[in-house]
């Protein structure tokens, strides 16, 4: 099962901080990385992201379905129009695993101008140990899970042909 949380800012630096206070996790063995970014929305209401450049163990089909994840929560209108009928039927199952409108919707509100989100997808987490590690920060957390079922199920979706 892998997690899917996103830890929401009130400012950048608060954000910058503890994405990586995660990365400090990953090296520690507290987290198991899938996938990390940092989402910084500027005064002008513009995204900007920023991703370590490898995750260790990190695998083909979880690369893609953390590309697959982040675009859904934040790339939407670009991204959802260019995947077409992909998208539907992807979204479609990330609804049964807690990713439904509702959450993305959260998501958005949590990032607006000014703000910042951490995105961590974990394959495994000591969580008493990433809280603390993480609460000097702050923030607001927003949590969801896949099922290994679904997560191979999504990943063999995003590796087909017709992908």
């Amino acid at each position: 099962m892998s997690e899917l949380i996103i830890l929401g800012y009130e400012d950048h630096d608060s954000a910058t901080r503890a994405y990586e206070r995660v990365l400090e996790l990953q090296r520690d063995f507290v987290v198991d990385l899938s996938g990390l970014a940092v989402v910084k929305v500027s005064d002008d209401g513009k995204q900007h992201v920023d991703t370590p450049g490898r995750i260790v163990g990190a695998s083909a089909a979880s690369g893609a379905l953390w590309g697959m994840l982040f675009g859904l929560l934040f790339l939407v209108p670009v991204f959802g129009f260019a995947m077409g009928g992909l998208m539907g039927a992807v979204s479609g199952r990330l609804s049964k695993s807690g990713i439904d409108r509702a959450f993305r919707d959260r998501v958005q509100a949590m990032l607006e101008p000014g703000k910042a989100a951490v995105v961590v997808m974990a394959r495994k987490i000591t969580e008493d140990k990433f809280a603390a590690a993480l609460a000097p920060f702050g923030g607001t957390v927003l949590q969801t899970s896949l099922s290994e079922a679904d997560e191979q199920e999504l990943a063999a979706d995003l590796s087909s042909p017709e992908a």
